[in-house]
């Protein structure tokens, strides 16, 4: 076959092959600068092009012009889809981390309040000096009510018909026993304020006496001599304290049997159960004239008010309202005064034995101290049966004879 004329004009694959003197073609091999002499035998770099290879003619066309390809990382796929072609799954929020991270912010907020709220109450000293008894088996909490004015403005000693009287007595003093797991009930037990005993360094005279000669540690002192109990932890709730922790909880239910009109305490009642307020309340555990049995009257309805301040504060709504929460936590340490020993633990403690003694569980009694009449005198062989039980730790033998409602025998 003949060879077709070559048109001049048709470079065709010169460019990469080059030509020779003879006008014979010879491919031309680029020389990198690193391998090869800049006018090394294989040709030079000079001679390097970026002509592309016409593929299909398209170089003939007129108007065509060469567009590289663009170099570079690859550009992404369109949003939405992946690079094989099928649609991308979208983000969805990762919830799970956010529930975690709410429950730990909850749970820092449970444990940072009551801190908080601990680190503001006021401590006293309680722990009398002379000798003690030994440790009674479980633990041993007084809770006392105390009568003071202090730091009460006129205007609210006359909205909670506290009068002027000066000095500190204790208007309710409860000894708050809880027995070794296992061993028994709960027992929270009225000691009238009237009960006439021996206050050491005294003489014998009403107990709540004590106080007002020598406060807290006096009457620590004095209740450890009259029961054999060494007293663990000492609790006091003044007043004002008592109105705002009613307050806190959103009131609390009194169930009087007969209709009650105290001026003194600034009480007006009707008979029933009935919602009341930090005020009322305050009236309806101070009053006593209105009661036949006196004193033995009024500290059933102080342990009836302590019992529904302590249902409804360990209601699971005021752990669920942050409000509720923080107000009867930062409520209940303005309340209260409590000895130097007594830490965080002692006051969940305190809080759990309350509430078993709210009335509304089994696993709680509440009474008074035996006694022989309605002067509120002890009954001897009665009350030391009751303080021995306490003592060995095993509540499960107190009979209604020794724990009653009035403190007299059925």
């Amino acid at each position: 076959m003949a060879d077709r004329p070559r048109n001049p004009d048709d470079r065709g694959y010169d460019w990469l092959y080059g030509e020779n003197r003879d006008g014979e073609a010879t491919q031309r091999v680029p020389t990198s600068r690193r391998f090869g002499d800049r006018d090394g035998a294989w040709g030079s770099h000079r001679d390097l092009r970026t002509r592309a290879m016409p593929v299909g003619g398209r170089s003939d066309r007129p108007g065509y012009e060469h567009r590289a390809r663009p170099t570079g990382p690859p550009r992404p796929s369109p949003r939405g889809r992946r690079s094989g072609g099928g649609r991308r799954p979208r983000t969805r929020p990762r919830w799970g981390r956010v529930v975690l991270l709410v429950l730990l912010a909850w749970l820092l907020f449970l444990i940072a309040v009551p801190v908080y709220a601990m680190s503001t109450i006021d401590k006293v000293k309680a722990e009398p000096k002379s000798d003690r008894p030994d440790n009674t088996l479980g633990s041993v909490f007084l809770l006392v009510g105390s009568d003071s004015r202090e730091g009460l403005t006129a205007k609210e000693r006359k909205k909670l018909h506290t009068g002027n009287a000066g000095g500190e007595r204790t208007d309710t003093i409860l000894l708050l026993y809880e027995p070794p797991f296992g061993r028994g009930k709960t027992l929270l037990v009225s000691l009238p304020r009237d009960s006439i005993v021996e206050v050491p360094g005294v003489g014998t005279t009403k107990i709540n006496s004590a106080y007002a000669y020598g406060g807290p540690k006096l009457l620590v002192e004095t209740v450890e001599g009259e029961t054999g109990l060494y007293v663990d932890n000492y609790i006091e709730i003044g007043l004002g304290g008592f109105v705002n922790l009613v307050d806190a909880v959103d009131g609390v239910q009194i169930c009087p049997k007969q209709r009650m009109d105290d001026v003194k305490a600034g009480l007006h009642i009707k008979k029933g159960c009935q919602d009341a307020d930090g005020v009322t309340a305050l009236g309806y555990a101070r009053s006593r004239h209105t009661y036949s049995t006196g004193d033995i009257g009024r500290g059933e309805a102080q342990r009836e008010v302590i019992g529904q301040v302590a249902q409804k504060a360990a209601s699971p709504w005021s752990v669920i309202n942050p409000f509720r929460y923080f107000a009867l936590n930062t409520g209940g340490a303005d309340a209260l005064r409590v000895g130097e020993n007594v830490g965080p633990i002692d006051m969940a403690q305190f809080a759990w034995a309350v509430r078993k003694v709210s009335g509304r569980s089994e696993d709680g009694k509440t009474c008074t101290v035996p006694i022989a009449d309605l002067s509120v005198n002890w009954d001897t062989d009665r009350a030391r049966a009751l303080f021995e039980k306490m003592q060995e730790g095993d509540t499960h033998h107190v009979s209604k004879r020794l724990c009653s409602k009035t403190g007299l025998p059925y």
